[in-house]
């Protein structure tokens, strides 16, 4: 049984990866565009107007998985920024403070930049096409448990 679920894990990490860039790219587009309904910071307003850029730029590279390690590691540090100086200091835990969003994705995208695109990724393609095949494999190895 662990034979098969090591053998789909980068195809679990593919699918992972894409479903969190998505919304994380919604998240930066709802904020920068109002796409969603929600209010747009003024340009260039910080945090929130960077804050929304990362998310929107982060999400859609996580999502094509461009980049994804790089991409995964700016916008976990966004987010955990995000917790820290906006909700953390209302109250102590994610749930009395409404900081379970900026957590999730903090440590979702934390985790992708150890993991990597996995399946299904642009950065898998282009490592294929360049001949480095190394690197490719080196993606696919599955975690030891």
């Amino acid at each position: 049984m662990t034979g098969r679920l090591n053998s789909a894990q980068p195809y679990a990490i593919g699918l992972f990866r894409i479903v969190v860039g998505l919304l994380f790219a919604c998240h930066g587009a709802n904020s920068l565009f109002g796409t969603f309904g929600g209010e747009t910071p003024a340009a260039g307003t910080w945090p929130s107007w960077y804050a929304a850029v990362i998310e929107l730029v982060g999400g859609s590279l996580v999502l094509l998985g461009l980049g994804t390690r790089a991409a995964a590691f700016i916008s976990s540090g966004a987010m955990a920024y995000a917790y820290f100086k906006v909700h953390q200091p209302q109250a102590l835990f994610p749930i009395e403070n409404s900081g379970e969003g900026a957590a999730m994705y903090c440590w979702a995208m934390f985790l992708l930049v150890f993991t990597g695109s996995g399946a299904f990724g642009l950065d898998r393609l282009f490592a294929k096409r360049s001949g480095s095949e190394d690197r490719a494999a080196a993606d696919q190895t599955p975690v030891a448990a």
